[in-house]
């Protein structure tokens, strides 16, 4: 099989690894890539949303089947592009169709189906720059903190909140009347604030049938102990301590199952993850948002734990035949911790040459924000490099995760040293009974 993978994160660079170690695979294509993804295929100067390239690439090149990394070429209906052209709707994409795709790009939407189908979320109402002054009644009925969040794609910073009235009312308006985050704050959902402990599940689905992946836990803030502003994402752990069998059951049932089984009722095309964001409250499971893709980095410590052939699972996909496909898991915990440029999430300068990473010993260093410059490895994003290790337990897998970080360095880089430290804290609780 020739493989044509887009993206070009530390999300897209896991898949690239795991793809790579296929038998089934002839050659592997990454576009655009970063400088981890060409040690796995062959990166291509191109964009992921220029739809009229692909075609022509797929091709020109014999791609049989087309993965899907970030969320913005499948919201923009790269799966409808291809069932529509004649020479192309005979190549599976893993991905979504745009009407699925929905559910992670506009929370309305989301929203509206979870209501739809039964499916445990906080209770909501949705606003406009033309219903701006009902929305600031509905905040006045609320109790905080309270959630506001940006109807469309705001890469990832759509969603605040505020903990005073104040506050929230001074958010909506910004985002309602000043477009705040552009076009995709021309609707705001504000949700009831959920308690507990948030946590992440996937899901893959050919339409009929699905799997579930791992749970895993990430953690968003740049600061340690949860502090400062919001992430992409600075580690993860999985599996979640606090995500037991009986948990996960209620997750499957009260959730996963309602929405495949929401999705086929709809008659809504799905074909590809499913990212479910959890709020664990009380035993109780209740969805924060769905993405349409996996998570990053979350999918740096899910995909490397499944141990089956993931490119005989993806034609399974493309086949709807994932019901027959073997599915396996790795019991041992991995941890990913991402190293940043400094300045994240703010401003931050690019091209740093990139040292160490040959030291890197009994860990993966998965590439997110990285490219190749004069024969070296350089930083080019925010979020620039992730180590995912494998232990018997939290605590060792960590110990290994940080070890490799200690491996590397760039100018002002900067990671956080107290990823997973909470589910430590709760295991340790949790066997003392309390």
């Amino acid at each position: 099989m020739n493989v044509l993978l887009l993206g070009s994160g530390g999300r897209e660079h896991a898949l690239a690894w795991k793809m790579a170690q296929s038998p089934l695979l002839g050659k592997l294509y990454i576009a655009p890539g970063n400088a981890g993804t060409s040690q796995c295929g062959t990166n291509v100067a191109m964009s992921a949303t220029d739809f009229e390239a692909i075609r022509n690439f797929v091709l020109a090149n014999a791609v049989t089947l087309v993965v899907v990394g970030p969320e913005d070429p499948l919201v923009r209906g790269i799966r409808d592009f291809f069932l529509a052209d004649e020479q192309l709707r005979h190549i599976p994409v893993i991905g979504p169709g745009k009407t699925g795709a929905q559910l992670e790009g506009s929370k309305d939407f989301s929203k509206q189906f979870m209501f739809r189908h039964g499916i445990p979320t906080a209770a909501y109402q949705t606003f406009t720059k033309e219903t701006l002054n009902e929305g600031l009644a509905f905040l006045e009925t609320l109790r905080p903190p309270y959630v506001l969040k940006a109807d469309g794609l705001a890469a990832g910073k759509g969603v605040v909140i505020p903990h005073t009235l104040a506050d929230a009312k001074a958010e909506l308006t910004a985002m309602l009347a000043e477009a705040k985050f552009g076009d995709a704050s021309s609707k705001v959902v504000i949700e009831e604030f959920l308690q507990g402990i948030e946590l992440s599940v996937f899901v893959l689905t050919d339409g009929i049938s699905y799997k579930m992946l791992p749970a895993a836990k990430d953690y968003k803030r740049i600061g340690e102990h949860d502090e400062g502003l919001n992430t992409g994402g600075m580690g993860a752990v999985s599996p979640v301590p606090f995500a037991d069998a009986a948990f996960l059951e209620k997750v499957e049932n009260r959730i996963v199952k309602p929405t495949i089984s929401g999705l086929r009722s709809e008659g809504i095309d799905y074909a590809g993850f499913i990212f479910i964001g959890l709020m664990n409250d009380d035993g109780d499971p209740k969805v924060i948002e769905y993405n349409c893709r996996m998570g990053d980095p979350e999918t740096e410590v899910v995909i490397p734990r499944i141990q089956s052939d993931l490119l005989a699972v993806f034609e399974a996909v493309g086949k709807q035949q994932l019901s027959k496909a073997e599915f396996s898991i790795d019991p041992r915990t991995a941890t990913t911790v991402m190293m940043v440029s400094g300045g994240y999430p703010g401003d931050y300068a690019k091209g740093k040459v990139i040292t160490g990473l040959g030291n890197v010993q009994n860990a993966l260093a998965f590439h997110a924000g990285t490219a190749q410059k004069d024969g070296e490895v350089v930083t080019a994003g925010g979020r620039v490099l992730a180590f995912t290790a494998f232990g018997h337990s939290i605590e060792e897998a960590l110990h290994l995760s940080y070890s490799a970080a200690g491996e590397v360095s760039f100018d002002g880089h900067y990671y956080r040293r107290d990823i997973g430290q909470d589910l430590i804290r709760y295991m340790e609780r949790h066997k003392a009974g309390r």
